[in-house]
């Protein structure tokens, strides 16, 4: 891990030649009760609205797989938690711009310095759409084969899965501008209006995936490729919907006006360095899924184990995560925005505080997993008996291992946020990577791989990343991170 104390970025240009730093805005532009008051209703104000909207918005994947999974079969199921695997590792990748975009963002809305604000989140705007339309769109679409491949799809699997997969990769942009858009006015402290167009996007969804998969009139039924269709129509219409009111102004972060709107490389390093660790931990915790979905395709029964796998971790434990996710990023925005505003030891609570409220929440859920496992399995048409057995087995499992990822995810967001996002990197390597898929490996190697040894294998891993990240965050290194931009020319 990074024992280095410091990580600032300031353009050398500029400090020779000697330009001053933007003025501070006169009035208070953003909620100061973030870094200001009770601290445990400034948690929650930033956290309930991220964990509705991570809630809802999983409704379109639940949706996705109960529809599949009446209409194609399990098959279809297996080929939507197959393609989301592979298509969340690039998209985790170029989001990674977003989580270097809130580290700069939450810092300089809690020193209340709105032309910072917006000049970064333009410039995060321009590098993401250039990367996704430039190069995840064309390379996507040529190697989805190779990549399904690579994570042993079965034949009916692959065949569900590659066009899925495709329409994923060429119109997932207008995902991106939702993503980035959303964590600006996160790290800002307006998390009301993500929520707003987080509902919008699922009730799009909700009307499109239907239609889509079962067809209806002259539209005919696409299957699970019509469940990707609906996906990127309504994250497109989401994303321009967004764009314009960034443009034209009227909420607290928008593109600056007035200037040059070309790009301004000196951001885009910043973007990058701030970023990239998180970007390249994302690739780290999604190869390993994808290498662990491998794992999943040599079992005798594979099919019924990675139909299980998908619907049971991919869909069902998501429950935990999206609400550890929302705590995650209301840690990331207090903590950075307080860091910013001068107040670390609040930055440090904050974060405490929402550790404390994610393992009530998993723990709430898990329940769920231990006491009605078939009941949960049957809502995505789960009745095969091999995969109920799969399924029910792995739900167990994860009713503990949720309790351990809650905690983890809320530290994470705290080291995140604060600016430390190289320790993040290490530990998810070691306890995502390492050793679930060590664990594996070696008893591969020593016997014959079982379903239920790789679910104790996630279950250590997600221990493993607990543990690392409540002690980096207490050593309290993070609180010594500078992070600033150049000002405007």
């Amino acid at each position: 891990m990074s024992d280095g104390t410091t990580e600032s970025y300031v353009d050398p240009a500029s400090e020779a030649e000697g330009l001053p730093p933007a003025p501070a805005a006169a009035a208070h532009r953003y909620d100061r009760s973030i870094v200001e008051g009770p601290l445990r209703p400034a948690v929650w104000k930033l956290a309930w609205p991220a964990m509705l909207t991570n809630i809802v918005g999983g409704l379109q994947g639940i949706v996705d797989h109960v529809m599949v999974g009446h209409l194609v079969g399990f098959a279809g199921n297996a080929a939507i938690g197959v393609a989301w695997q592979i298509f969340i590792v690039v998209i985790v990748f170029i989001s990674s711009l977003f989580s270097g975009m809130s580290v700069l963002v939450a810092r300089f809305a809690g020193a209340n310095d709105p032309e910072k604000v917006d000049r970064t989140v333009y410039q995060a705007f321009l590098t993401a759409i250039g990367i996704s339309l430039g190069i995840m769109a064309p390379a996507g679409y040529f190697l989805s084969p190779a990549l399904l491949d690579l994570v042993n799809a079965a034949p009916a699997v692959k065949a569900e899965a590659l066009p899925f997969l495709r329409v994923m990769f060429l119109f997932g942009s207008g995902m991106l501008v939702y993503f980035m858009l959303g964590g600006a006015l996160r790290s800002v402290g307006d998390a009301r209006t993500p929520m707003v167009l987080g509902i919008a996007m699922t009730a799009l969804n909700l009307v499109l995936n239907p239609i889509l998969i079962r067809g209806l009139g002259p539209i005919p039924a696409f299957g699970t490729t019509g469940a990707a269709m609906g996906t990127v129509i309504a994250a497109g219409l989401v994303a321009v919907y967004s764009v314009a009111k960034l443009w034209g102004g009227g909420w607290v972060v928008s593109f600056p006006r007035g200037r040059a709107l070309r790009p301004d490389w000196s951001i885009i390093r910043a973007l990058f360095r701030f970023g990239l660790p998180t970007g390249i931990q994302g690739i780290a915790m999604n190869v390993g899924g994808v290498l662990m979905l491998a794992f999943v395709g040599s079992l005798a029964q594979s099919a019924a184990a990675q139909a299980a796998f998908a619907v049971s971790y991919s869909q069902l434990f998501s429950l935990i995560t999206w609400t550890a996710v929302g705590l995650m990023g209301a840690a990331a925005s207090i903590a950075g925005q307080n860091l910013g505003a001068g107040n670390p030891d609040r930055a440090s609570r904050a974060v405490h505080e929402a550790a404390r409220i994610a393992v009530g929440g998993a723990a709430l859920i898990g329940s769920f997993f231990l006491l009605f496992p078939r009941q949960l399995l049957a809502v995505f048409g789960m009745n095969e008996p091999a995969v109920v057995e799969i399924g029910v087995q792995l739900l167990r499992v994860l009713s503990l291992s949720g309790l351990f990822i809650a905690v983890a995810l809320t530290y994470t967001g705290g080291l995140q946020g604060t600016g430390d996002t190289r320790s993040p990197l290490y530990i998810s390597i070691i306890s995502q990577a390492l050793v679930p898929l060590g664990i594996c490996f070696v008893i591969q190697q020593a016997s014959t791989l079982d379903p239920i040894d790789i679910w104790i294998a996630i279950l250590v891993g997600h221990m493993f990343r607990c543990v690392l990240s409540v002690l980096r965050f207490n050593q309290g290194r993070w609180r010594g991170i500078v992070v600033d931009i150049a000002p405007a020319r």
